[in-house]
């Protein structure tokens, strides 16, 4: 029976493995052929330079088990490339903060017609309004604005947004805006009946959005006029098409950006 401790005569020394080390910058080594020790300075064209306690510089090639360490053969290789530090852009082409956690909200908001609004302004600003603390509320429209800010009670680092559908000369929209005149309120909208419309049909795979009759509620008209049932529905297929800014009409990308900037100004 053969023993555990029998050593097989036939089987001849074991190499012993040469350690690889990452040579980098201020590594202390030892060139054994010439006896040179030094710092690593550099690599260069497959070799490394060392630098001794007198300043000279000794250029050696990295050659296998070239080196001591420490009085110990070693392999010096170059350094793995550190990772390129890439940024990660948000929905709405801002840096996106890593490991964010949402500061505390502001007494300023943003406010927006209704909920479709809120969730869109959601989908693409949602972590630049986190990042600042901005809360975006559904007015639930505009007919009621005058008597909401005076509930809410303007003033210094608390300052109102608001985001206006179909806001363009001669509307209803327009006559109410312009009644506004208080300085800590900012009033932005965009051209489109409704948010819907300032989605790019390209990204709901449409070419134009369709015309509404008058007299007809425009969400369900747009509805029936793509085959694609309740409003509910609808807007589940709009929102759902929409993953960064360039998904929606400029006038309303620069009126939130607008807003968001208002809102989120320093106080003196």
């Amino acid at each position: 029976m053969r023993s555990h401790s029998y050593d097989d005569v036939l089987a001849g020394p074991r190499k012993r493995k040469i350690p690889e080390v990452a040579a980098e910058a201020g590594l202390v080594v030892e060139e054994p052929g010439s006896g040179f020790c030094g710092a690593v300075v550099r690599l260069e064209y497959g070799n490394v330079v060392l630098e001794d306690r007198h300043g000279k510089h000794r250029v050696f090639p990295l050659s296998p088990a070239g080196f001591l360490l420490e009085g110990k053969p070693v392999t010096l290789v170059p350094p793995k490339a550190a990772p390129r530090q890439t940024r990660t852009v948000s929905a709405s082409g801002s840096v996106k903060v890593q490991g964010l956690r949402a500061r505390t909200a502001r007494d300023s908001r943003i406010w927006v017609e209704g909920k479709h609004d809120a969730e869109l302004v959601e989908r693409v600003w949602g972590h630049d309004l986190r990042v600042e603390g901005v809360v975006v509320e559904p007015l639930d429209g505009v007919d009621v604005l005058a008597e909401r800010i005076d509930e809410f009670g303007t003033g210094p680092g608390r300052r109102l947004g608001v985001l206006v559908d179909h806001l363009v000369a001669g509307s209803k929209e327009s006559r109410l805006v312009d009644a506004i005149r208080d300085e800590h309120v900012l009033v932005t909208g965009h051209p489109y009946v409704d948010i819907w419309q300032a989605v790019k049909p390209s990204a709901v795979g449409i070419r134009q959005w369709p015309t509404v009759p008058r007299g007809t509620d425009w969400k369900e008209g747009i509805c029936a006029a793509l085959g694609w049932g309740e409003t509910y529905e609808g807007w589940q297929r709009v929102l759902g098409a929409v993953s960064s800014f360039r998904d929606l009409e400029t006038p309303l990308i620069g009126a939130v950006e607008r807003l968001i900037d208002f809102v989120t100004v320093p106080m003196d």
